[in-house]
């Protein structure tokens, strides 16, 4: 997971209190838990739950509930635990690939980013969360919403991970 200051970057958070504060909120929540050296490891996200069968999202059909399985949220949308964090999203970059203000995105930190990946990532000295695009030996960071434009890292680009999924609640 990243480092306290790394996840106060991320969040927007300046206050090293602030940061404390929502991580032993994660932590209470029995999302993360720190190891013996004080460092973050994630937690199980979710319980398993019954898959019933399947719905039609185009013309209504009849639906017949059957048990056809459990599943965990986290065998399900999560390859490696210990690379894998959560990450609250602001803004409307991403709007047109369907991730929303408010959504939370899952970002593995040990998965290799490819081109067309959306990835969480450090441009010359601060973070975004856009598509990585390679053009020969240049890369490039592209939004999901013609409002933006695409980022062409001046000096640094680093990148900490690549959302795998995206969670939104409903209220």
């Amino acid at each position: 997971m990243p480092s306290f200051s790394e996840l106060g970057k991320l969040w927007g958070l300046r206050s090293k209190n602030a940061v404390f504060k929502a991580i032993n909120r994660l932590e209470a929540e029995g999302v993360v838990r720190r190891d013996e050296k004080g460092r973050l490891i994630p937690l199980s996200l979710s319980y398993p739950l019954r898959i019933l069968g399947t719905v039609a999202a185009g013309f209504p059909s009849p639906a017949e509930e059957e048990l056809a399985d459990n599943i965990s949220l986290d065998e399900l949308l999560i390859e490696n635990k210990a690379a894998t964090f959560l990450l609250k999203v602001s803004g409307d970059s991403m709007i047109d690939e369907g991730i929303k203000p408010g959504d939370m995105v899952i970002v593995d930190k040990g998965r290799t980013p490819k081109n067309g990946d959306i990835v969480i990532a450090e441009v010359d000295g601060e973070w975004t969360m856009k598509f990585l695009k390679k053009r020969g030996a240049s890369f490039s960071l592209v939004a999901a919403n013609p409002l933006y434009k695409t980022i062409t890292p001046e000096k640094e680009l680093k990148i900490a991970g690549v959302v795998t999924a995206v969670v939104r609640q409903y209220s």
